[in-house]
């Protein structure tokens, strides 16, 4: 009897130890819903596989993908509570965070590397412009307020440019930029991958990226306040769900081509020789990335107020 109990005691505190050992998941314990507003852009591919593979019903959340066809639609769906997350970059946490902290950062989205920039400044295949230095002074298609006005500045200020001769033009929709480099209205404008290597594709020319320049064009996940709050297992639940869809599409990207097709996040004429970016690690910015972004649209007037780093960005929700 004794040596019995002596068993059962060994197997209990064998199964107690490989408790404690096995890898600890934030799933909640009801099913949370999430509503992500999205533009179809290439960030979001992670969220798309971690709903095709069946990695958010793993972990107990239900992702419901809001489309927006801008960024202004995204901003004014989380600014009314009719979605919870979005993928956007630092500037606009700066406007939703200018008077308190409305939404948080909470994990990269999109970065970019050596092997994949995320912006890149062309030139019209008519315009002559092989040079960042023959770019002082010319009109260059952006939209303005946004990060891709910011990362036009700094990479031009890394070719050596003054502020001041760095000179942009509003054409906010991507497919009127596009249409105006291609016919030479335009100069020079700066576009997204992929929609840059359509553009490269029709002939412009690339002359700068942010490859070698990573704390520039980058995107996050945010999430309103307010949600993170009241569900923090469903969010960190869900950045669970994204590293592992990242993990898959990293190991073998060219297997998620037909999400890339259904979700229309790449221009069908590429789609065959498409493979899509590396993915971050799980990770949030540094406050020197967001000081030098904040500083950059005060200087260029667009936000008076400082918006402190701790208010806005946070790793708590990401798996230690």
């Amino acid at each position: 009897m004794r040596r019995s109990f002596s068993i059962i005691c060994v197997f209990t505190l064998i199964i107690l130890s490989l408790a404690a050992c096995a890898p600890q998941t934030s799933t909640p314990t009801q099913t949370v819903k999430i509503r992500m507003a999205l533009l179809p852009i290439i960030d979001a591919l992670p969220v798309y596989v971690a709903e095709q593979e069946g990695i958010f019903a793993k972990y107990n959340v239900d992702v419901e993908v809001v489309p927006v066809a801008s960024a202004p639609e995204r901003d004014q769906l989380i600014a009314a509570g009719q979605a919870d997350g979005m993928i956007n970059e630092t500037l606009s946490t700066f406007f939703f965070n200018r008077e308190k902290p409305t939404v948080k950062i909470v994990r990269y989205a999109l970065t970019p590397s050596s092997n994949a920039g995320h912006f890149f400044i062309l030139a019209s295949k008519k315009s002559g412009i092989t040079t960042a230095e023959q770019l002082k002074g010319v009109e260059i298609g952006v939209s303005q307020g946004t990060i891709i006005e910011y990362v036009t500045y700094r990479l031009l200020e890394k070719a050596g440019l003054r502020t001041e001769d760095i000179r942009t033009i509003a054409v906010p929709k991507m497919p009127d930029r596009m249409a105006l480099l291609a016919s030479g209205d335009l100069q020079a404008a700066v576009m997204p991958d992929p929609l840059a290597a359509l553009s490269i594709a029709q002939g412009a020319r690339v002359i700068m990226s942010d490859a070698d320049y990573p704390h520039y064009g980058f995107s996050v996940y945010t999430f309103r306040s307010s949600f993170l709050e009241k569900n923090p297992e469903a969010a960190k639940a869900f950045l669970q769900a994204i590293d592992e869809a990242i993990e898959l599409i990293n190991t073998n990207p060219q297997n998620f081509n037909d999400v890339l097709s259904e979700q229309k996040l790449v221009p069908e004429p590429l789609l065959a020789n498409y493979s899509a970016p590396p993915y971050p690690p799980a990770a949030i910015p540094s406050g020197i990335e967001w000081n030098d972004a904040l500083k950059w649209a005060q200087d260029r007037g667009l936000i008076t107020e400082s918006v402190p780093f701790e208010d806005s960005v946070t790793d708590a929700f990401l798996k230690k």
